[in-house]
């Protein structure tokens, strides 16, 4: 069977298991990558040496963790091939991913929040920076929420995060008051919670990502905002209020503790800093 279409069998099977649209799309710019180099040769006449000859090239481009990526994204096509039975072995299951240093994640501070927060001038606008900071949810998640997800009477929705997993998160106060503004002045008929100013219709990543960017610029703030940012400041202030790593790594859909426990080392770091500052 060629490359391409070992990569379409993989890819509607993996459709069909719970793959997130957003997983799907990074594979199918890696599986274009792969058939590119090798010319859609058969797939099962691909040796360990090959790819490795292919991933050290790689290597000369990418950082580590996109190199991992890649390598991730190569150890599930062909542990999916051998386990189907298309190939009699795995030649990547002896190939392992670059060690790649934690970064700690960029987050704001509560003042520059509240410039942001200023910097908002529409319903639209105040209502979409409250819930993506108060909830901490994902851009992917928020775009695909509804409005007959949102339980009105102790602030909380359910969202669906990877892997196609639901859970409920929660807003405050003031996310309540802008949100229900905001969807109570809307005259359109569009189930999403948030859509379109022109035309209205379900907005996109890249569309709230413009959003966002779009307050940032007027809020002044010396550095480069995106929404992962309002995450990662979701997670930090939730650390440094006092909340347990547990119940940080349940509200923010983290399936490994050791994705969490990166914001612990950050609190730590601020905790020196204020020692050093105030001593």
């Amino acid at each position: 069977m060629l490359l391409s279409k070992t990569w379409e069998k993989y890819e509607s099977d993996k459709r069909i298991e719970g793959f997130s649209p957003l997983t799907l799309k990074a594979y199918r710019l890696q599986a274009t990558l792969l058939i590119r180099y090798f010319n859609d040769i058969e797939f099962g006449t691909l040796t360990t040496d090959q790819l490795k000859c292919y991933l050290s090239k790689s290597s000369e481009q990418l950082k580590p963790s996109s190199l991992a990526h890649r390598i991730r994204f190569m150890k599930s096509l062909f542990r999916w091939s051998h386990e189907e039975g298309h190939i009699p072995k795995n030649p990547t299951s002896k190939i392992r991913e670059p060690k790649v240093g934690k970064r700690i994640p960029k987050f704001l501070t509560e003042r520059e929040i509240e410039h942001l927060r200023e910097a908002c001038l529409t319903l639209m606008e105040k209502a979409l920076f409250e819930f993506m900071y108060s909830t901490g949810c994902r851009i992917g998640e928020i775009v695909s929420l509804e409005k007959n997800c949102i339980n009105w009477s102790d602030r909380s929705a359910i969202a669906r995060g990877k892997g196609d997993k639901e859970r409920e998160v929660y807003f405050n106060i003031r996310c309540d008051i802008w949100l229900r503004r905001y969807i109570d002045n809307r005259t359109d008929k569009d189930p999403s919670i948030f859509v379109t100013e022109r035309y209205p219709h379900r907005m996109s990543i890249a569309q709230m990502r413009y959003v966002i960017k779009r307050i940032s610029s007027r809020a002044g703030i010396n550095k480069e905002i995106h929404p992962h940012q309002l995450r990662h400041s979701y997670a930090t202030h939730l650390l440094n209020n006092g909340a347990p790593l547990e119940v940080i790594q349940s509200l923010m859909g983290h399936e490994k503790s050791e994705t969490t426990r990166i914001y612990a080392q950050l609190s730590g770091r601020l905790r020196k800093e204020f020692y050093q500052k105030y001593f």
